[in-house]
C-alpha cells in the first residue's frame, strides 16, 4: 500500500526533523489530561516518506509484545500526529512507551499505541488488540465512541489476524 516501504533504525529516527505539540488527552476510561508538550517526529513526513498509494484507507499500528491499533489512515494523516520521544521536555519514560509512542491526540489515548514498532497500511479496516476485545473500531472521545459492542470470538480474531497477514 506505499511506493516505497522502508525501516529505520533508532539513530534514523533520532535524525529525522521533530516538532512539538500541544495537546489534552483522553482516556476511554473517563479522566483527560490536559496541556501537554509532546515532541517527535510528524507521523505526515513519514507517510510523505513512505509514498501512500490511494488504495490505503486504513493502518495497523504495530507494537511491542503483539499490541495492535487500527486508524482510519485520515485519522493517522493529521498534522498533530506524532511518532513521540518525549513528554514535557523529558524522553518518555518506559510505562508511557519509551523509546516510541505514536500520538494521535483527537482520538482516545488507546489510539496512540505506546512502543510502536511500525505501521503496515491497508485498504480496509482490521480491529487492533483492544478493538476485537469490545473497544470501538474509532475511538472519537467527542462522541464517545468508547466501546464498539461484543468483543470479537477467538474465530473471528483469527480471520482477521490471517487477513492482516496477507498484507505483509
Amino acid at each position: 500500500m506505499v511506493a516505497r516501504p522502508f525501516s529505520l533504525t533508532w539513530d534514523e529516527l533520532l535524525a529525522l526533523p521533530r516538532k512539538t505539540v500541544h495537546c489534552d488527552i483522553h482516556c476511554v476510561t473517563t479522566w483527560s489530561r490536559l496541556d501537554n508538550d509532546f515532541e517527535g517526529v510528524p507521523v505526515q513526513d513519514l507517510l510523505k516518506r513512505a509514498g501512500v498509494k490511494k488504495e490505503a484507507k486504513y493502518c495497523l499500528v504495530i507494537a511491542e509484545q503483539g499490541f495492535t491499533t487500527n486508524l482510519p489512515l485520515s485519522d493517522l494523516d493529521r498534522p498533530e500526529n506524532l511518532i513521540a520521544l518525549n513528554w514535557a521536555g523529558e524522553p518518555l519514560t518506559p510505562e508511557h512507551g519509551w523509546p516510541a509512542r505514536l500520538l494521535v491526540p483527537h482520538l482516545y489515548f488507546w489510539k496512540s499505541a505506546k512502543w510502536v514498532r511500525g505501521f503496515e497500511l491497508l485498504d480496509e479496516d482490521l480491529p487492533g488488540f483492544w478493538e476485537q476485545n469490545g473497544y470501538h473500531m474509532r475511538g472519537d472521545p467527542w462522541t464517545e465512541e468508547r466501546y464498539g459492542g461484543r468483543g470479537l470470538t477467538q474465530h473471528e480474531i483469527n480471520k482477521f489476524r490471517n487477513a492482516s497477514k496477507k498484507h505483509l
